[in-house]
């Protein structure tokens, strides 16, 4: 943190957009594909938006590594947050790092449009704190099995957009996805709900265009 320290906000307040970037969780279980998806959607809006990316993880820099690796953003466009607890409280609870990565970016960089905070792999009750993200974006996975969204949880149910992700393998782990889109409608009214395969949309078109949608307001 710099030496002109940050005062945070109640963490359960709303924070006004428009003086700083727009921040977008993306949270889900382990293995959902979240940081894929975060690579993906560097690649397809970095022509477009300035843009950068806070990861969370317990004991190490994991998924920011992997980002780096693959080069879809410059390194000084990643922060990677070390929670030492379990992924929630450092997204719902306690989020004075990920508040401090975030407002960092922007002190170092200059004016961002988009900042995408990635959760740690957790469950189905995962959410982000309105106090640090505008927006979340929730990810599970056909490999889950097809009963996922209809185990409903706070993550399913109010997340502003579901992923449904990898649908590729939805034959070959007997996942029904007309089954998953009926439970995801009933869980969720009128929330969107996406299918997504990156094997098939390398892009993540659906999801891309969706946080364009919210950037340009």
């Amino acid at each position: 943190m710099h030496p002109e320290a940050h005062t945070h906000p109640d963490p359960h307040a709303p924070l006004t957009a428009g003086a700083r970037a727009l921040r977008i969780g993306i949270g889900g279980p382990v293995g959902s594909g979240k940081t894929a998806l975060v690579a993906a959607l560097c690649r397809t809006l970095a022509a477009d938006l300035r843009l950068a990316v806070v990861t969370n993880d317990i004991y190490t820099t994991e998924d920011a590594d992997f980002l780096l690796r693959n080069g879809v953003l410059p390194a000084d466009r990643i922060r990677a947050v070390e929670t030492g607890c379990c992924p929630h409280t450092a997204i719902r609870d306690d989020i004075s790092a990920n508040l401090d990565a975030c407002e960092d970016l922007e002190h170092d960089l200059g004016p961002l449009d988009l900042v995408l905070v990635e959760s740690g792999g957790d469950n189905l009750t995962a959410t982000f704190s309105k106090g640090l993200v505008d927006h979340q974006i929730f990810v599970v996975d056909v490999a889950g099995g097809d009963k996922v969204p209809r185990k409903g949880g706070p993550g399913v149910t109010t997340a502003d957009l579901l992923v449904v992700n990898k649908t590729d393998l939805a034959p070959l782990v007997g996942a029904d996805l007309s089954v998953m889109a009926r439970d995801a409608a009933a869980r969720r009214g009128d929330l969107p709900t996406v299918f997504l395969s990156l094997v098939e949309d390398p892009a993540a078109t659906p999801v891309a265009d969706w946080v364009r949608g919210l950037v340009k307001g």
